[in-house]
């Protein structure tokens, strides 16, 4: 399954990669890859012949499964293996035939099937963050000089540059990177413990059967976690800070390209109305909020599916997979927009210069406030400028021009009111963030 919801939306909620991954073309192929490492690693400790591990091996390789059988045989028994293990043995035919899923129980082919993919995946997705931060990087740099309003509570707050803004959107990006490097030894390991999690048809080989199993299939080795699902929970939740991370910048970026803002926009352009000529509509930026609010909703499932019964479980898996793959294919969509905004990304120094002129100097309140404070107690100096703050607001005066008829304090109002002088370690911050993302 992909996650995708429709064809036609897949454009906007849908990555090609991260969806061929989950399809069913993928799945059995991951699924078939598993019996027949099974097979040779039984053969490897002497626990099924040889020549059948190799027969198995052979008949893997050029393995063409009816999906109609599968899918019928899935709605009976709940789960594809036992149809694949019937198709697959009769392709293997002969006497080796008996040998294909030796010991095994369908959650140990599933799950280390799914293992596999993941780690296709998750090479995928580091791939797209690095383009990403090197994307976002480059506009730090460029950036580090252009002054613009920051804004807290929707308001404007105080100065700082887009380059920071910039560099503050890779910083959790680069700290995701990081951490999917952390989370793949205990994710990308094999699934092995056969029907309740003892290896008990494994003839006492069982552990060294898992271990030649991971090492053919370049995964780690790993007791059974049948009902153990900590690795994928994490993994997901992976999934879901990417995807929130993205639809940050998605919805500051939405937030900047209003029409009475105008500092940034989609450079790559943006979607037309049906009716209205003149709109260019933040598709890109609006789509990672979208996806970021669905994954963020969606991981509550993934938590609901680790809550699994005994030694295994039935709805808690099925749970899963209805929604690891959906929560995948959208933080590929994200990060498939995300790597094309960054490079298209449009900014308007003039208009963020504009803005901030437009506050008529409030926005430098605070670095008056600190001035004055050199010269009087510091809750003067704050009662004087706010108060010098209504009064410019009433009468559409600039706040300098108040103060300086408000008090005859020895300050250099000129370059107090000058937001390139107040933008404190704004350049430093941008060097440490890039820094520590290494690029």
């Amino acid at each position: 399954m992909s996650g995708a919801t429709s064809g036609i939306l897949d454009g906007l909620f849908s990555d090609p990669e991260t969806a061929a991954l989950f399809s069913d073309e993928e799945s059995i192929r991951a699924m078939v890859a598993v019996e027949a490492a099974l097979a040779r690693a039984q053969a490897r400790v002497g626990l099924i012949p040889a020549d059948a591990a190799e027969r198995i091996t052979a008949a893997a390789a050029s393995f063409e499964p009816d999906l109609e059988d599968l899918r019928a045989g899935t709605e009976i028994t709940g789960v594809p293996t036992v149809a694949l293990v019937d198709q697959l043995r009769a392709h293997v035919g002969g006497e080796a035939a008996a040998y294909v899923h030796w010991g095994a129980t369908s959650q140990d082919i599933i799950d280390t099937g799914l293992v596999l993919r993941l780690a296709r995946l998750s090479n995928h997705m580091a791939g797209r963050l690095g383009e990403i931060i090197g994307k976002l990087a480059d506009t730090a740099r460029r950036h580090a000089d252009t002054v613009m309003a920051a804004r807290t509570r929707s308001q404007q707050a105080l100065p700082t540059t887009f380059g920071l803004k910039a560099a503050n959107w890779l910083a959790p990006l680069a700290r995701h990177r990081k951490r999917l490097d952390q989370i793949r030894p205990r994710l990308l390991v094999v699934q092995l413990g056969a029907a309740v999690g003892s290896l008990a048809p494994m003839g006492g080989r069982g552990l060294e059967i898992m271990e030649a199993m991971a090492e053919d299939l370049g995964l780690g080795p790993a007791t059974p976690w049948h009902t153990q699902r900590d690795g994928l929970v994490e993994f997901a939740n992976w999934l879901a800070m990417v995807t929130v991370s993205l639809g940050k910048i998605g919805q500051d970026i939405m937030l900047m390209s209003y029409s009475e803002v105008g500092e940034a926009k989609d450079g790559g352009g943006g979607g037309g109305s049906s009716t209205m000529p003149q709109k260019a509509n933040p598709i890109a930026a609006e789509t990672l909020v979208a996806l970021a609010r669905l994954n963020a909703g969606l991981i509550g499932n993934i938590h609901q599916a680790a809550l699994q019964e005994h030694e295994r479980g039935g709805p808690g898996w099925q749970l899963e997979w209805l929604t690891l793959p959906r929560m995948a294919v959208a933080c590929g969509a994200a990060l498939r927009h995300a790597a094309r905004l960054a490079g298209d990304l449009a900014v308007d120094p003039e208009r963020m210069r504009a803005n901030l002129d437009s506050s008529n100097g409030l926005i430098m309140a605070e670095a008056a406030c600190f001035a004055l404070a050199e010269h009087m107690p510091r809750p003067e100096a704050q009662a004087l400028v706010k108060q010098a703050c209504g009064e410019a607001a009433r009468a559409g005066r600039n706040l300098f021009e108040v103060l300086k008829h408000r008090c005859d304090a020895p300050v250099d109002w000129q370059a107090v009111s000058d937001p390139a002088n107040y933008l404190g370690e704004a350049d430093a911050l941008i060097r440490r963030i890039l820094n520590e993302a290494g690029v």
